[in-house]
């Protein structure tokens, strides 16, 4: 087989960038380990940043999210007994939307495959190959036989443990981590919202989470053993839980509802620098890994596959790989800033192993800060909205020019 991009992995990044290739009339094959099935089924979080859901209606797969997704200006922040709004449209001008990543493969995959793009499931034992050359290699098993895909360009979105990071010499490449001391159990539940807005709260007892669907479906979480599982909490037990830490003096209360899905979601933050190694791209969560705090990660594999598109654009329009040479860098100044904004809200909301009352009551000082100043609210805002798809990129092309 023979493809211009070999993308190896079929989740939001992987099946985006095949999309927005196929838009630019450059040719892609997706290979992805499971079935369609088990992809479509699995259950993500969905906050989708101001430019994200904007690429998702521009490059035409966002008529489903904009009918089914919920529009939010403003997200709560809970603590000390009282609720506290930061207007999210009115300090920024911008909105999020909340739309599962699981509805978003859906949408991908199904304008894939209408429009005849090759997304092949059930690859397994992917191996890359001659990455330094100018013709990468994908081996893999598919059906019970073993095949190899030839490509210009080898582009890996299969994810934290997938093979593509791990196929980078370890003499190229730095890895920075951070693992949280607890974990964030999470339900979706069949009923009615509890209310219109997230709300994030802090409580002594832990983190705490509320974030609606839609008028039937709404998500749940709560700070927890990162070490526990599901299987181990009754409907009983999480609904004391969420009581317990949600709940306020003025009378208003967690909805209940018919628990659908339980789990148990990891906390970590990662980065792999650079994302390159020859003609081996990483993106999305095979190059880094926020907590789920800010909502930040399937918007900054949007960012990664935006940028990388432009820049393999303009390597079958000109042969110049100036955008494909900056690649890196102008993804990972984005990405550390989401990492450090993510790293922030979960401090501030999350109770740690060993925190005192001191500790507790710099929390609720942050908290009074961030709610009580304009200039703390719109910084948070910004953050939460997304900050610039490519801030510099544009930029950095220009001087490039005006320099030759």
């Amino acid at each position: 087989m023979r493809t211009r991009v070999g993308i190896v992995g079929g989740g939001p990044a992987g099946l985006l960038l095949s999309h927005l290739l196929h838009l630019r009339g450059i040719e892609s094959v997706v290979l992805e380990a499971r079935s369609r099935e088990d992809l479509e089924s699995e259950i993500r979080a969905g906050v989708l940043e101001h430019g994200t859901t904007e690429l998702l209606m521009e490059t035409g797969v966002g008529d489903r999210m904009r009918r089914e997704g919920a529009v939010h200006r403003s997200v709560n922040l809970q603590f000390d007994g009282r609720r506290e709004r930061i207007d999210l449209e009115g300090l920024t001008g911008k909105t999020i939307t909340l739309y599962g990543q699981h509805e978003v493969v859906k949408d991908l995959v199904r304008t894939r495959l209408e429009a005849g793009g090759e997304v092949l499931f059930g690859a397994k034992g992917i191996e890359l190959r001659d990455l330094g050359s100018e013709e990468p290699k994908v081996r893999f098993l598919r059906e019970g036989e073993e095949r190899e895909l030839r490509c210009d360009f080898v582009v890996g979105t299969d994810g934290f443990h997938g093979v593509s990071r791990k196929s980078l010499p370890d003499r190229v490449s730095t890895e920075y981590e951070r693992r949280y001391p607890f974990g964030w159990f999470g339900i979706l539940i069949e009923g009615p919202p509890s209310t219109e807005e997230l709300i994030y709260a802090l409580h002594e007892r832990g983190f705490a989470l509320v974030s609606t669907r839609s008028p039937e479906i709404q998500r749940l979480y709560f700070q927890c053993d990162p070490n526990d599982e599901a299987g181990n909490w009754s409907d009983d037990r999480i609904w004391a839980e969420l009581h317990a830490r949600l709940d306020t003096e003025d009378g208003w209360t967690v909805n209940e509802g018919n628990i659908i899905h339980k789990n148990v979601v990891q906390m970590r933050s990662f980065v792999c620098e650079p994302m390159r190694y020859g003609r081996l791209f990483l993106a999305g969560d095979a190059a880094h890994i926020v907590p789920p705090t800010g909502a930040k990660g399937m918007n900054l594999a949007v960012a990664d596959v935006r940028v990388l598109s432009r820049g393999l654009t303009e390597f079958y329009a000109s042969g110049e790989t100036e955008l494909l040479d900056g690649y890196s860098e102008t993804c990972l100044r984005r990405v550390w800033k989401a990492s450090r904004f993510s790293w922030w809200m979960t401090s501030m909301l999350h109770r740690f192993d060993g925190d005192d009352a001191f500790q507790y009551r710099m929390q609720v000082a942050e908290l009074d800060y961030v709610t009580g100043s304009r200039a703390a609210a719109t910084s948070l805002a910004e953050n939460y909205v997304g900050l610039p798809m490519e801030r510099g990129f544009e930029a950095q092309a220009k001087e490039r020019a005006s320099a030759s």
